[in-house]
């Protein structure tokens, strides 16, 4: 639960953050601190994709996962799920250069549009109604997204939290820009942070009694090429649909087990 207690951390200190100083980031900042989250991205999940003990099993897992991810389409289910984050964070007045930017993993190009979801101007929202939407928004963000999935299989599996110390970045620093706009109801998003991806990483450390060495190894290999991928998506070298390779997860302790 390391990384997901520092996921928790980072989400309360950068919407305590963006709070109180509001969005005074600059662009140029904002621009050199995310090419260096994506560089380190880039470093984890090549050094985990490299430890790979069979690279057949490594690709038969990528292959056979990407297949099955594609015909379930979940891309475009997370999609949508960051569409409905835009949508919200744009009738806060976030705008196309807020949050959502900050994770190019967790958006989808195009998403910001004017909402028709307000039914009138962004300032007629009540404050209550905005703090429950910037909880919401937030949640979505913080929750959807490979990253969340990856890094808690991790920590759970092998106690590893480097993925989750990478998403903790991304998330703080996306916490400061939501709560610059939607305020305080964002830091309640740690309570959905912390019982999400809590349980993704306890479920994973019950599945570890019943996996063999090989098994996890796979694993590992396989979650550090899918982290390599959303690191190229980071710096927009490439638009890889790493959610749809997530399935890959699944395959890869199967392909080891039958490999041995």
């Amino acid at each position: 639960m390391t990384g997901t207690l520092l996921n928790v951390g980072t989400v309360l200190a950068g919407g305590a953050f963006g709070t109180v100083v509001g969005g005074r980031v600059p662009a140029g900042l904002r621009q050199t601190l995310m090419q260096a989250v994506g560089l380190t991205t880039l470093a984890i999940g090549a050094r985990a994709a490299l430890g790979a003990d069979n690279p057949l099993v490594l690709l038969g897992s990528v292959v056979l996962g990407g297949a099955i991810g594609e015909l379930l389409r979940i891309e475009r289910g997370l999609d949508r799920l960051s569409a409905l984050a835009a949508r919200a964070t744009a009738s806060g007045r976030a705008g196309p250069s807020s949050a959502l930017e900050a994770d190019p993993t967790r958006r989808e190009v195009g998403a910001f549009e004017p909402s028709a979801m307000s039914g009138g101007s962004p300032g007629e929202a009540s404050g209550g109604r905005k703090i429950t939407q910037g909880f919401v928004t937030a949640s979505l963000i913080f929750c959807v997204g490979p990253m969340t999935i990856l890094g808690s299989f991790e920590d759970g599996l092998t106690g590893a939290y480097q993925t989750l110390a990478v998403k903790s970045a991304l998330d703080g620093f996306t916490a400061a820009l939501l709560a610059s706009s939607l305020g305080w109801g964002v830091l309640l998003a740690a309570v959905t942070v912390l019982v999400y991806q809590g349980s993704l990483t306890l479920g994973a450390g019950l599945l570890r009694d019943h996996l063999t060495t090989e098994m996890i190894s796979a694993m590992t290999s396989v979650g550090g090429l899918l982290i390599l991928g959303l690191g190229l998506n980071i710096l927009n070298i490439a638009r890889i649909r790493v959610g749809n390779m997530l399935p890959s997860l699944a395959v890869a302790p199967v392909l080891a087990g039958l490999s041995r």
